[in-house]
């Protein structure tokens, strides 16, 4: 196992996830719960590569932090980035009145992945595709209950055990990329 390195993060469903991912990739992670001034972008991995380098003048040890969004294809990438903001302002109700009428329902979870490794920063993309359901079912937070996965078999995020759901999401694919990077790099010193 790899030891020493920091998840710092704000939202504890987040840090559940990866830790219990990136344990069954091999890789051991200590929870930072710490929140750190996010820069406003139009880019989630722009704001990951801000949100690391700040967390690092902050605990100066290997750590990671994740940003993640919600891409909607109608919408226009909408809420993208900002689909922590959205979410507490208009919720899934907001986005399924925004959604009411409209047939094209494809969306896009996207995950990135910062490491900042004591000297640089690197950045893991994690992405899921499905759609936007027509209204909210199951339980679960953020946007999970409207997204249905491709591979989901009709269910959405909020309907899926965390099991199920950390088997396939963006999150996932870019912890596995992270895990990869990190388990093949024997020059870092987490």
């Amino acid at each position: 196992m790899v030891r020493n390195l920091k998840f710092v993060t704000g939202n504890p469903h987040k840090a559940r996830e990866a830790m219990s991912i990136l344990r069954e990739l091999g890789v051991n992670v200590e929870v930072r719960i710490l929140k750190v001034v996010e820069v406003q972008a139009d880019d989630i991995v722009e704001i990951a590569s801000f949100r690391a380098h700040r967390a690092y003048e902050v605990i100066r040890e290997p750590l990671i932090v994740e940003d993640a969004g919600l891409f909607i294809e109608e919408l226009k990438g909408f809420p993208g980035p900002y689909s922590s903001y959205v979410f507490k302002t208009i919720g899934n109700e907001g986005i399924l009145k925004l959604m009411k009428d409209v047939s094209n329902r494809r969306a896009v979870f996207r995950s990135a992945v910062a490491l900042h490794d004591g000297d640089r920063v690197t950045v893991f993309i994690g992405e899921t595709w499905g759609v936007i359901a027509r209204e909210a079912r199951g339980d679960s937070w953020g946007f999970d209950p409207i997204f249905e996965p491709d591979e989901g078999g009709g269910l959405t995020y909020g309907e899926m055990t965390s099991d199920v759901k950390n088997r396939i999401s963006h999150r996932r694919r870019a912890l596995e990329k992270l895990a990869s990077y990190i388990l093949r790099t024997s020059s870092l010193n987490i």
